[in-house]
């Protein structure tokens, strides 16, 4: 199965990147309406499991271990196929 695994800093954390990104937008690109810009990272991966209690098992090991600093970071994700 192809998983798509969402990373998100967490709301209270300060987006320095997405605030960059946001001042770009607004001031060198002129979209003045574009406002609370967060960025975050995208990892996708197969998982060779049809389960999805397995599947999220997985993923939460996953995300525990390596992907996520679970501090500063949440994450979210989705089965492709």
């Amino acid at each position: 199965m192809k998983i798509r695994i969402l990373i998100t800093l967490k709301k209270a954390v300060l987006d320095t990147q997405g605030k960059a990104i946001e001042a770009s937008l607004q001031k060198n690109l002129g979209f003045a309406q574009i406002s609370q810009v967060r960025q975050g990272k995208v990892v996708e991966l197969d998982i060779a499991e049809t389960d999805s209690a397995k599947i999220k098992k997985i993923v939460d090991e996953i995300c525990d271990k390596l992907l996520v600093n679970k501090i500063i970071e949440d994450y979210s994700y989705e089965i492709l196929n």
